[in-house]
């Protein structure tokens, strides 16, 4: 099997309410999908596409590249379908192997029960063929298979990702409760900044949004910070496609000596460590970091732009009575300072942000880890 050329399936995961983002990315990217879903968005592809969908998306979690759809009762039907499977023809020899699953069948209370037998097969696959047996581990460092299995319908699938892609990989600082990086950049691109006018982010914690903003305005693809995929681990891989579409990356970084991005926070500690991940990013000079309350934000005379701010919302940060005054400051700040500006409050508690005392014109649904968010 010629896998780096094969056609198949390439299911792109997201975190929930991601899709609508992750779908433009990957249009903008040349591909047509197939499907879209709550998760993800499903194409037809090869895994030199999955080297260019890795290195490119901002919203992603994973790209899950087709191997074997069949029906699965039963763990049993799992293994002695994947004990057929010519795992030689992928993985080279003493790679080291994970096995991750998204699993929902009767038969299963725990779904680590479900990697293991996907293992077992793997490797008594590949002891059988070999006479060696392969390093496996939880770690996502090497080759990665991902079993999705739902009632009697199984697929099993490389993991071209390997860690999570929503992880952008510069944020060596992350505050108290950060933003994910894959959800900081749809916001960015919720927000429909034209990337001309003035970026304001006040209280911009450890300045992801901030971060993404620049990167998005100025090209910096994901990419850049990261040199481990999963599909680096397999048969076939070729790294001259892999070095050609890194280099890319390079040559696509766009200069907007106009760009005007803004970042403020009370907290001393908090505007250090964004400088910190700004300078990863190799955004810093493009970011204007001061510190100060939201309120005092510096706003360029004669310009106008998007202010995006994320408070408290008292489900892990803050104490929602004490709260309440500072989304009503919000309120004010808005109406009194940023006429001509479209303001985004990001929150995890509609009752504080009726405090903001504006009416919503929109209201944009997220989640950050388990908790509901509106734009």
């Amino acid at each position: 099997m010629e896998l780096f050329t094969v056609l198949s399936a390439i299911t792109v995961t997201c975190n929930k309410r991601l899709t609508p983002f992750l779908e433009k990315e990957i249009r903008e990217l040349g591909f047509e999908p197939e499907d879209v879903f709550v998760t993800g968005v499903r194409i037809l592809g090869t895994m030199e596409d999955c080297i260019k969908l890795n290195l490119n998306l901002r919203c992603a979690s994973q790209v899950l590249f087709s191997l074997k759809k069949f029906n699965a009762p039963d763990a049993d039907v799992v293994f002695n379908e994947l004990l057929d499977y010519p795992w030689e023809d992928i993985l080279p020899s003493n790679t080291y192997l994970s096995v991750t699953s998204n699993v929902s069948n009767d038969t299963i209370n725990n779904s680590m029960y479900a990697n293991l037998r996907v293992k077992d097969a793997v490797v008594d696959r590949l002891r059988s063929v070999r006479g060696e047996r392969p390093p496996t581990g939880s770690e996502l460092s090497g080759a990665v298979i991902h079993l999705f299995w739902k009632q009697n319908d199984a697929e099993v699938f490389v993991d071209t990702s390997g860690e999570s892609l929503a992880r952008h990989g510069y944020r060596k600082f992350p505050g108290r409760a950060p933003m994910l990086e894959a959800l900081a950049a749809a916001v960015v691109m919720a927000t429909g900044w034209d990337k001309t006018g003035v970026f304001l982010n006040p209280m911009c914690g450890s300045g992801t949004l901030a971060i993404e903003a620049a990167m998005i305005a100025t090209n910096r693809r994901p990419g850049l910070f990261r040199n481990n995929f999963s599909f680096m681990h397999l048969l076939g891989y070729d790294e001259q496609v892999y070095l050609r579409e890194d280099r890319h990356l390079e040559d696509q970084i766009t200069d907007l000596p106009s760009l005007k991005i803004i970042a403020t926070d009370y907290s001393d500690q908090a505007i250090a460590n964004a400088r910190k991940n700004a300078i990863a990013a190799g955004v810093a000079d493009l970011i204007e970091f001061s510190v100060c309350d939201f309120s005092d934000t510096p706003i360029p005379d004669g310009q106008k732009g998007v202010m995006v701010i994320n408070p408290e919302y008292g489900e892990r940060l803050g104490n929602v009575a004490g709260l309440e005054a500072t989304y009503a400051g919000i309120g004010d700040y808005m109406k009194k300072k940023l006429g001509g500006y479209y303001g985004y409050v990001f929150t995890g508690n509609l009752e504080l942000a009726k405090k903001i005392g504006l009416k919503a014109k929109r209201r944009i649904e997220f989640y950050t880890s388990t908790i509901d968010c509106r734009l």
